[in-house]
């Protein structure tokens, strides 16, 4: 551990496997020590309490980290969701109280340090909202939590007399052949419909205890809440409904120009949606692996030509077996990078099948294990966090920077393959853009608007925006097949309003794409910089620092569509890589 050097002021377990069984009443004696130590305002006992406390985090956190981590990795696991509920339901609803403690006894003496400033604004933050009777409410929240994991991650489909989990259906989704591409797709909304009613009874128990959180905080509304709660010090719940605005003016648009691109291309009369994934210059489906040990060993040579650094790291994931990339039964959807905070090691889960998407995926969680090996060296926990936006930026900045490094031999592709898939990646950036901002936009609807009660009411707003943000697709008679897309959105579900920073990050990562454009190695150094900050600024000082600014406004907005249009058609075109230039040797 990186920490200040003073011995703890209380004596603390060597490793989270202390913790790994523990109930509430083996933690909370640790922080009842920290409480009694006596501080007298001066560094010399201020310094050694904050080191013990963030270490104290830090064992704790591990432990919880790796109950979620065996418990997504198989939801049928009765005991890893036992091990996992105590953590999330019991532990950590309650540590949050502990925080707030420590926090306020810090304030009170009225210490500072300019590294701290950041973190001491978000615990006076949180010492306002916090309040003690919502503590036993996030604890049902967790509750209903699992129980999306668990439903989501137990589900699977029929195909050709084989069960298959729905990520292992993509494959399908990208055939040359239509009928195969629509049969996948109906077969994987169908999952989701089939279980609509209990996901609509987990949300409409998680939408009456978030709305009765934010009204005993003293807030108008849950999105209120959540923006003081996320410390979104720098933008406000208005800037995100300009953000809504101008994706609505600049990017759907061109993503109905990229439609109609795919339509002609395609040779069909209208565009369904099981024709938006196939691509459209490669004869048979991109298939950049055949197997894990490929799929990790070529992501090693990606990253190490990205950057020296950046691949040793990767590289000691994969030797520490910090990976869990393939998709099987039982395994909780999607994919997710977390920290070890204890041990400064971050482990990522996915859900690989073997398409192009993985290697997205792959990428993009890699560049928040950048970030989480580039801040463990600041010496207090707290300073290593970062706010969503600034992680985002992390990751989303990574796809687009290894974008020219995909080919072989090193890489997953051939050239005309990898110009295939850099030509998906920049398409799939705009094409996200405009989910994130309905997603958002659905959200901010939902906790603002009394109707979002209503579970028929949602499914019908759901309808109605994607309606506003998207254009160039033909759903006819999908209505049903459409409204189950919201339902595959776990955000919405586990983690309300997180994903407006996906939107910010993106508009970011393509400025410092633009940079590469330019100057790849400077690209870089910025980004590195950047990561090593952690959350020691303020949210437009990281941004900076990375090479980019926060965007809402239309006018900043359109440039960067612009300049992403103008990297599309140069692909089209036949250009041999994203940057333009000869990927070296």
């Amino acid at each position: 551990m990186n920490e200040p050097s003073f011995l703890p002021m209380i004596e603390l377990p060597a490793s989270p496997e202390a913790f790994r069984d523990a109930a509430w009443d083996d933690v909370v004696p640790y922080y009842d020590q920290l409480a009694a130590v006596p501080l007298d305002g001066s560094n010399a006992t201020i310094e050694p309490w904050l080191a013990t406390w963030s270490r104290l985090d830090t064992l704790v956190s591990e432990a919880g980290t790796l109950a979620m981590i065996a418990y997504t990795g198989n939801t049928a696991d009765e005991a890893a969701e036992q091990a996992y509920l105590r953590f999330s339901m019991e532990i950590f609803p309650r540590l949050e109280e502990q925080q707030v403690r420590l926090a306020r006894r810090l304030l009170d003496i009225g210490w500072t340090r300019d590294d701290l400033e950041t973190t001491l604004r978000r615990f006076r933050t949180d010492i306002e909202i916090f309040r003690e009777a919502n503590v036993a409410r996030f604890s049902q929240i967790e509750e209903l939590s699992a129980g999306y994991q668990k439903i989501t991650g137990g589900m699977s489909v029929e195909w050709d007399g084989e069960a298959k989990t729905i990520p292992q259906l993509q494959p399908y989704l990208k055939d040359r052949d239509r009928a195969t591409r629509e049969r996948a797709f109906r077969v994987g909304a169908k999952a989701y419909l089939d279980q609509r009613n209990d996901l609509a009874d987990l949300f409409d128990r998680m939408y009456e205890l978030r709305t009765t959180v934010s009204s005993e905080a003293g807030f108008a509304d849950f999105q209120q809440y959540c923006f003081t709660a996320k410390h979104r010090f720098d933008y406000t719940p208005a800037d995100t409904a300009r953000f809504h605005d101008a994706v609505k003016r600049t990017v759907t648009p061109a993503v109905a120009r990229l439609m109609e691109h795919r339509r002609q291309k395609l040779g069909v009369d209208v565009l369904r949606p099981w024709d938006v994934g196939v691509d459209l210059d490669a004869a048979t489906p991109l298939r950049p692996f055949a197997d894990i040990d490929t799929f990790v060993g070529r992501a090693r040579s990606i990253f190490s030509r990205v950057d020296r650094d950046l691949g040793a790291q990767f590289s000691l994931m994969a030797e520490e077996k910090l990976l869990d990339l393939e998709s099987r039964p039982g395994k909780a959807p999607g994919g997710y990078c977390t920290d070890l905070s204890f041990r400064g090691r971050p482990f990522i889960f996915m859900n690989a099948v073997g398409v192009p998407d993985d290697v997205n995926t792959l990428v993009h969680e890699a560049g928040h294990c950048f970030h989480d090996f580039a801040t463990h060296g600041l010496p207090y926990t707290w300073q290593r966090r970062t706010g969503h936006e600034a992680a985002e930026l992390a990751s989303m900045s990574m796809e687009l920077l290894a974008m020219p490094y995909l080919v072989q031999p090193e890489g997953y592709y051939t050239p005309e393959d990898a110009r295939v898939a850099w030509l998906e990646h920049l398409e799939d950036v705009l094409g996200a853009l405009v989910h994130i901002a309905s997603v958002d936009a659905f959200q901010a609807w939902i906790y603002t608007d009394p109707a979002g009660a209503d579970r028929d009411a949602r499914d019908a707003k759901w309808l109605s925006l994607r309606n506003e943000f998207e254009s160039g697709v033909d759903w006819t008679g999908l209505e049903r097949e459409r409204v189950s897309r919201w339902y595959r959105q776990l955000h919405i579900f586990e983690l309300p309003f997180y994903y407006i920073e996906y939107g910010l990050a993106q508009l970011g990562a393509l400025q410092v794409f633009r940079n590469a454009v330019q100057d790849a190695g400077s690209a870089v150094a910025a980004y590195k910089r950047f990561l090593a900050l952690g959350g020691t600024r303020t949210l437009p000082e990281l941004y900076a620092a990375a090479g980019a600014k926060l965007v809402f406004d239309a006018d900043t907005m359109a440039e960067l569509v612009a300049f992403t249009e103008e990297r599309i058609e140069a692909l089209r075109a036949g250009e041999d890589a994203p940057f333009g230039t000869v990927v070296p040797a």
